[in-house]
Order: C-alpha cells, then structure tokens, then sequence
C-alpha cells in the first residue's frame, strides 16, 4: 500500500511545475516574470482543486487525511454514470457538493483564458475544463477510498463555463470601454 499526504503531493506538483516552468524558460531563452506571476494562478489552481478532490474534506487527528493506493483493493472502481444523481437523491451535504464543485471550477475558467493564449474562447476554456476535470475522475479511480462521477465532471464542465463567461465578458467590456471613453463635460 502507498500512503500520500497532501504535503508529500502539494512537493510534487511544486516540482513538475518548476521543471515545466523551467524547461519553458530554457526553451524561450528567458523568463518573464510578469507571465509566472499570472501563471501562479494556475498553479494556485491545480493545488486547491487537487486538496479538495483527492484527500477527504474532514480532517483527522487535526490533519489533512491520507490519499491510499493498493492494487488489490482499486477493483471494483466506484463510478457513477447516471448523470444529475443530485437532483434525485438529496443525501446529505448534497448542496454543498453540487454548488462547490461549480464554484471550484470558476477560477479555472476565469484563469485559464486569461493565462494561455490558445483558450481564446469560451467554448475552448470551457473544453479545457472539461478534460482537466476528466483527468482528475479517472486518475481517482486509482484509490480506493475517492470515487468517480459523472455529475462531477458535469458541475466542474459548468463552473470552468461560468468562468469563461466572466472572464470572456470583461474582456468585452474592457474592449469596449477602451473604444468608447467616457468624456467628461
């Protein structure tokens, strides 16, 4: 059995950040540091929505709980493919799940289409949400303990929308602003 903390994972994703970080650098011969502050955000990202999908919400002892792999215990996997189970079967702490998982997403959406060029609109944000949620409800599937569904990737999908949706709006507005300057009389 390998047993992960949140601080032995939050190390990792520090790593493989900087050594991404690091090899763009290297490949663009410099860095801007005024784009790896604004890339912050996506890091800052990645380690919230890794906390909360990975390790259980409660602490215990006063710490945040361990994150379990074993491969004799991974099969059966738990996934739930009925879509909108939420609406249907009101369990408890159900409005808390629907609404949090729609939250988390939003600054993944606002953040992501404002630090990568190639998600230059809301559908390709949007897309990218989509597949960064998928990945984390399949990669779930190696522990035992977490549990993959459908309605996740459906209320992640929609708050990486509604972050588009703002972010793609005040882009707009600036925009517009920015052609019509208020005058003063």
């Amino acid at each position: 059995m390998l047993e992960i903390s949140f601080m032995q994972l939050l190390v990792i994703i520090t790593i493989l950040w900087v050594l991404v970080r690091g090899f763009a650098a290297f490949r663009k011969k410099g860095i801007d540091w005024k784009r790896e502050c604004l890339l912050l955000t996506v890091y800052i990202c990645i380690v919230v929505v890794s906390r909360i999908f990975y390790f259980p919400w409660h602490l215990v002892d006063g710490h945040i709980g361990i994150l379990r792999f074993d491969a004799e215990k991974i099969l059966p996997f738990w996934i739930n493919f009925r879509p909108l189970t939420f609406l249907n079967e009101r369990y408890h702490g159900w409005a808390l799940n629907t609404y949090g998982n729609i939250a988390m997403f939003i600054p993944v959406g606002i953040f992501w289409g404002l630090c990568f060029k190639r998600l230059d609109n809301i559908f390709k944000v949007t897309l990218a949400g989509f597949g960064y949620s998928f990945l984390i409800e399949v990669s779930q599937l190696l522990f035992y303990e977490r549990s993959s569904d459908i309605d996740d990737l459906i209320l992640n999908t929609t708050g990486a929308f509604i972050g588009a949706l703002i972010y793609f709006s005040a882009v707009a507005l600036i925009k517009r602003s920015k052609k019509n300057p208020v005058k003063d009389d």
